[in-house]
């Protein structure tokens, strides 16, 4: 399995794409909202002959879900997220011209996200984990044998994700990375949703909010 990376929107925020030698992939938190962006997306799936077959969220704040509708529109695919973070979702309208995005289009779920499902494609499967606290119903994606994580906005390189949004909770998160995240292997690559990835045996180390 590979993970690419795209940085996009002033949130500076990773939209991954992961794919393996069967070329089906699929798209977490496609934050492209300019034009320039999408093209940038569109390209990248062409150039390596790509063809996406499932649209995830790791949660719903308008950083993570600006190019939802356009992913979806552009490859025939629905939206899967975890039930509880529908209300975030369907909150983004009400908010996304005070943050600078008037042209933002809703994508709105097909499919919900729970603990413990497989989500497949190609022959790669990624474990879905609960983990709240920065968004109510925010989830991240494991692949065991490949020893990565899509980790969203709950764990950061020696940082954790904001808990002052609505539906956010501070001690729900530090228990979501304790119990979910450092369950995991310490070797296992997390690519959270901004900034550099990390290692869940150096944050353990050496992240200043989990010692």
């Amino acid at each position: 399995m590979k993970v690419t990376c795209l940085t996009f929107n002033p949130f500076q925020e990773n939209t991954y794409l992961l794919h393996d030698d069967t070329n089906e992939c699929v798209v977490i938190d496609p934050g492209c909202y300019e034009k320039a962006e999408r093209e940038q997306l569109k390209k990248f799936i062409a150039d390596n002959n790509l063809k996406v077959v499932r649209l995830l969220n790791t949660h719903c704040h308008i950083d993570h879900v600006l190019g939802n509708k356009f992913v979806a529109d552009t490859y025939n695919v629905g939206l899967e997220i975890h039930e509880k973070d529908e209300q975030v979702l369907r909150a983004v309208p009400t908010y996304a011209s005070n943050y600078g995005f008037p042209q933002y289009d809703e994508a709105l779920p097909t499919a919900y996200l729970s603990e413990g499902d497989a989500v497949k494609f190609g022959n790669t499967t990624l474990d879905v984990l609960f983990t709240p606290g920065h968004a109510p119903g925010h989830v991240v994606f494991y692949n065991g044998p490949e020893k990565v994580c899509i980790g969203g906005d709950v764990l950061f390189r020696t940082s954790i994700g904001r808990t002052d949004l609505p539906g956010g909770d501070f001690d729900t998160l530090i228990r979501s990375i304790k119990e979910k995240m450092f369950a995991l292997p310490d070797d296992v690559t997390v690519y959270p949703g901004h900034g550099p990835e990390t290692t869940i045996g150096y944050e353990k180390k050496h992240n200043p909010f989990l010692q």
